[in-house]
């Protein structure tokens, strides 16, 4: 038999699990917080608010 238990996998899963979201997130925060972005940021963050005509769908 396997000396690996369901305990040890499930520990096992959990940690890695947190480790990779974790790092996941990390990574996205840093995306978004990284100066090269923030033009891109800004302007997309503007675009609900802008009122042309020619983006709306035919009816």
């Amino acid at each position: 038999m396997s000396d690996l238990s369901y305990e040890a996998l499930a520990r096992f899963a959990q940690q890695g699990g947190t480790l990779y979201f974790g790092l996941l997130f990390f990574a996205g925060l840093i995306y978004a917080l990284w100066p090269r972005h923030a033009e891109d940021f800004k302007r997309l963050a503007a675009l609900p608010l802008e009122d042309s005509e020619d983006d709306h769908v035919p009816s």
